[in-house]
């Protein structure tokens, strides 16, 4: 049940940011939740083996570099979706950062608390 509310969660934060960004376009919700779940699989398979081939210019950029791997996932979900587009790298990497400060605000609402 928590996973369908993550789920959704982001699909809410994928739509209010594909409004607030000029450079990012959503169709409609059903889009926005097919972007969530295709980013998290995105993130659960491909993320992994780019960091890894990746490592030597993390480490040498201290993490930073992995902002970019974050961008570079969004912008091969905006190939793999018709109805989200995502215009630049820069937008993508935009998009990342605040997409990541909006889902831990929205994830931090559904935190129970352990008596």
């Amino acid at each position: 049940m928590k996973l369908i509310l993550k789920v959704l969660l982001s699909a809410v934060a994928v739509f209010i940011l594909a409004h607030v960004l000029p450079g990012v376009n959503v169709d409609g919700y059903t889009t926005a939740i097919i972007v969530s779940i295709v980013l998290a699989l995105l993130n659960l398979f491909v993320k992994p083996i780019l960091v890894i081939f990746t490592l030597p210019i993390t480490v040498l950029t201290l993490g930073l570099f992995l902002l970019i791997i974050n961008a570079l996932i969004i912008v091969l979900a905006g190939n793999l979706i018709d109805g989200f587009t995502v215009s630049s790298i820069w937008t993508a990497l935009l998009f990342s950062i605040l997409l990541s400060i909006l889902e831990s605000i929205l994830y931090s609402l559904l935190k129970e608390d352990k008596y």
